[in-house]
């Protein structure tokens, strides 16, 4: 009974004794001054709206060259690498057959025309009947159709450049036989250029003929400029996005088909947007927040934000131009701070 005796006294002053610290402390924090704090006056600020894909730079036009008819081939006269202009002969076939069937049709027309004259002239004095002429015309007409046929075939023979450009490798020899499955090269146009991007499907709409992008390639310092000529009529189902084409002259040959290309497209530019820097935003499970700063109080509110680059974000609703937003010790100010400025932008 005395050892409860003298321990309760014990307790009783030291309980006593964390009341008086704590209720000090407490009273010391309430004395303290205001919490230092820099400011931004929220401007008027350009907002561009930028999407950056990666794009392919292909040739505007890519041929492979084969013939149209099995032969031996008698002359290349293209060089390798080298460019050419549209209709250039590239490769000659063996046409010894249908030249001789060509001799042999002309020595024929010429016959038929003169017994088709003479005919005709007996027509004119009723030697002969109108069928029998009838016959003879028809016979100049026939021989004259086989005519056009043995050219078109004898023009099957020369491969010519479909258009101006650069001719590839080619894969045939001299004297080689050749069906109409063999390749025997490739020719690209060079002078004109696309590329090949997709964007993702909310852009879709914004995607418009003859809209300017820009874009660099790997090796090169330059920025390039290159014309929306097209995109594809449907989004793709596993990616949702867009395919897109667009036109870049390349007069100087610089691009090289199958180069990786880095795509700036500017969707659309607000002049009147308000953008506050990337660390004023508090982050939170539902909403982001900022801390406003009026008569020395801070005001939470809720934002919503829109366009974001490396440094700055667009508010598209919550803040107005004029407030005057926190932007420092954000982790340290509850709602009943007290608040000084000693900065503000």
């Amino acid at each position: 009974m005395k050892k409860i005796v003298v321990a309760i006294p014990f307790l009783l002053a030291f309980f006593s004794c964390k009341e008086q610290k704590f209720n000090q402390k407490t009273t010391e924090a309430g004395k303290m001054g205001p919490l230092n704090v820099e400011g931004l006056v929220i401007q008027p600020a350009t907002v561009s709206d930028v999407v950056e894909v990666a794009g392919n730079i292909l040739p505007f036009e890519l041929t492979e060259i084969r013939p149209e008819i099995s032969g031996r081939v008698t002359s290349i006269p293209f060089k390798e690498g080298s460019s050419v202009e549209a209709k250039t002969l590239l490769v000659k076939l063996f046409d010894g057959d249908l030249q001789a069937q060509l001799r042999k049709l002309e020595v024929q027309l010429q016959i038929a025309e003169k017994t088709e004259e003479r005919e005709r002239e007996l027509l004119k004095i009723n030697g002969i009947s109108q069928q029998d002429y009838d016959l003879s015309l028809l016979q100049v007409n026939n021989i004259k159709a086989d005519i056009e046929l043995t050219k078109v075939a004898i023009s099957k023979t020369e491969i010519r450049a479909p258009y101006s450009g650069r001719i590839g490798l080619r894969n045939i020899s001299l004297g080689a036989y050749v069906t109409p499955s063999n390749i025997i090269t490739s020719i690209s146009q060079v002078s004109m250029k696309k590329i090949s991007f997709s964007i993702p499907e909310k852009y879709s709409s914004s995607i418009r003929p003859n809209m300017n992008v820009e874009f660099t390639i790997a090796g090169s310092n330059d920025t390039f400029t290159a014309s929306v000529l097209a995109s594809e009529t449907t989004i793709e189902s596993e990616t949702r996005n867009l395919r897109v084409l667009a036109t870049v002259r390349d007069g100087n040959n610089v691009l090289v088909p199958g180069s990786f290309a880095k795509v700036k497209l500017i969707m659309g530019t607000s002049n009147a947007a308000v953008s506050i820097p990337s660390m004023a935003i508090i982050p939170s499970a539902r909403s982001k927040q900022v801390i406003l700063y009026r008569d020395s109080l801070p005001v939470f509110v809720d934002v919503t934000t829109g366009i974001r680059n490396e440094d700055n974000v667009q508010i598209t609703s919550g803040i107005n131009v004029g407030d005057t937003l926190v932007t420092t010790g954000l982790l340290f100010i509850r709602k009943d701070s007290k608040l000084k400025l000693v900065k503000i932008q």
